[in-house]
Parts: C-alpha cells; sequence; structure tokens
C-alpha cells in the first residue's frame, strides 16, 4: 500500500467530506473526471451501507501502484457479498451494492 491516504467517517454528515476526500485523491492520481464520479459513488454506496447497517463508522483507504488505483472501504460490520443482482424497479432498497459491482474493475469482500 505505497502512498495510501485514509479517512475515517463515524455519521451520515461525514459523507459529504468522504465523497470530497475520494474526488480529491482519485483527481491527484489522475483518474479521469468518468472514473473519479464512478469512484465516488461507489464509495458513497459502500459508506452509506455502513452507516446503516453497522455501528462505529470506518474508514476510506485510497492507494496506488504502478498501474492501478485502489479503494477501500473497511467497518466493523460482517463481510457481505458484493456481487447482487439489481433489485426489481419497484424495490425501495438494495441497489447499493449492485451499483458498487457493476462500476468498479474490481470488487471483492
Amino acid at each position: 500500500m505505497r502512498n495510501a491516504t485514509v479517512m475515517p467517517y463515524r455519521v451520515v454528515d461525514d459523507l459529504p467530506l468522504v465523497r470530497a476526500f475520494v474526488r480529491e485523491q482519485a483527481h491527484r492520481l489522475g483518474l479521469t473526471a468518468d472514473s473519479t464520479d464512478a469512484l465516488a459513488l461507489a464509495v458513497n454506496e459502500l459508506v452509506t451501507n455502513t452507516l446503516q447497517h453497522t455501528s462505529g463508522g470506518g474508514q476510506v483507504r485510497i492507494w496506488y501502484d504502478d498501474a492501478s488505483v485502489y479503494c477501500e472501504v473497511v467497518d466493523s460490520g460482517p463481510m457481505r457479498p458484493v456481487r447482487r443482482a439489481m433489485p426489481t424497479p419497484d424495490a425501495e432498497r438494495g441497489r447499493g451494492l449492485a451499483i458498487v459491482a457493476r462500476i468498479c474493475d474490481e470488487v471483492t469482500a
């Protein structure tokens, strides 16, 4: 994890700060505007899940190697499967992890 930067989060009011952190780091690491937007959306969905389903918050960590940018969202909750089917259009919830799985190049739990 060369040159990793970390941001902790604890409450819903931290979401705008987390998105700004992700955007700043993605820009600094040379991601395109579209990739920056996608990463910010994916992290927003993961952090929102943390805040809705666990206690104690978590942290976002971003780093790079010679070929890739990596982002990790860590919380105190149990591991959950990420590769989910998109819920039906009339479902009120459950799209977050499906969105993450669709817009990220790789998702691991």
